[in-house]
């Protein structure tokens, strides 16, 4: 039987009650302002005094330069490149999540494992194999999605970082030109991740509107998230 702490069957060596710290999830497509605003949220987090320790896709010392290379030929397979994310994933979420959780640090995670759901899905049209390789995952405590239409972000994009290979969906062929091709991929992403706010009750977020209102309504998620926290600690310290 599952584990209510975790999206699957979980991992069988750890004990949810151990990991007293919160893990919060911000979530999006790419190019939408996630990097950006888990920096200011982890300058915010350590002034009030969190331990805080950031992740996020491709960063695990184990897998990514092995994610980097597969994908600079532009020829990896959709099967092999979830599997190399959730290597990622599963790296480190051993060797940074469930550490920082047992030491009762606030993780901020730079996507989840609802990118991959919604990559995998787009690719394949099908939920559920990727959400059983994903089963060993814990559950955040808090999900914010930062949502945007599809020509506010192309717009961003095009005068940020610009439009890669496989942020624009060129291996589904669905355009004849990267701006083409990334506006309808993106869709596709977008359309997923709205149908899994609904499944997984994500906080959604506006990320049209200025940084400024942006991090006033994360720290509006956040806040009531971290005294569950200290509520807690306190009960159990007071406790007889």
């Amino acid at each position: 039987m599952a584990d209510a702490r975790f999206f699957g069957d979980g991992l069988t060596y750890i004990d949810p009650s151990e990991l007293k710290g919160k893990l919060i999830a911000i979530e999006g497509t790419d190019g939408v302002g996630r990097s950006t605003h888990i920096e200011l949220l982890q300058e915010w987090l350590e002034i009030q005094g969190y331990g805080v320790i950031t992740t996020g896709w491709t960063r695990s010392n184990l897998m990514s330069k092995s994610i980097e290379m597969a994908k600079a030929g532009n020829i990896v397979d959709r099967w092999s490149l979830s599997l190399l994310y959730a290597t990622d994933f599963a790296d480190r979420l051993e060797h940074q999540i469930i550490p920082a959780l047992r030491s009762g640090f606030v993780v901020l995670a730079d996507r989840y494992i609802y990118t991959a759901f919604a990559r995998d899905f787009v690719r394949s049209a099908d939920r559920t194999w990727i959400r059983d390789v994903f089963g060993f995952a814990p559950i955040p405590d808090l999900v914010c999605y930062l949502r945007i239409d599809v020509e506010t972000l192309a717009l961003r994009v095009i005068e940020t970082t610009g439009m890669n290979y496989w942020e624009s969906g060129m291996d589904l062929r669905l355009g004849a030109d990267l701006y083409d091709s990334f506006k309808k991929y993106q869709s596709l992403l977008i359309e997923e991740f709205d149908k899994m706010a609904t499944e997984f009750h994500f906080d959604i977020v506006d990320a049209r509107k200025s940084p400024e209102e942006i991090q006033d309504e994360l720290k509006g998620y956040i806040l009531p998230v971290l005294q569950n926290r200290k509520s807690a600690i306190g009960i159990g310290a007071g406790g007889s």
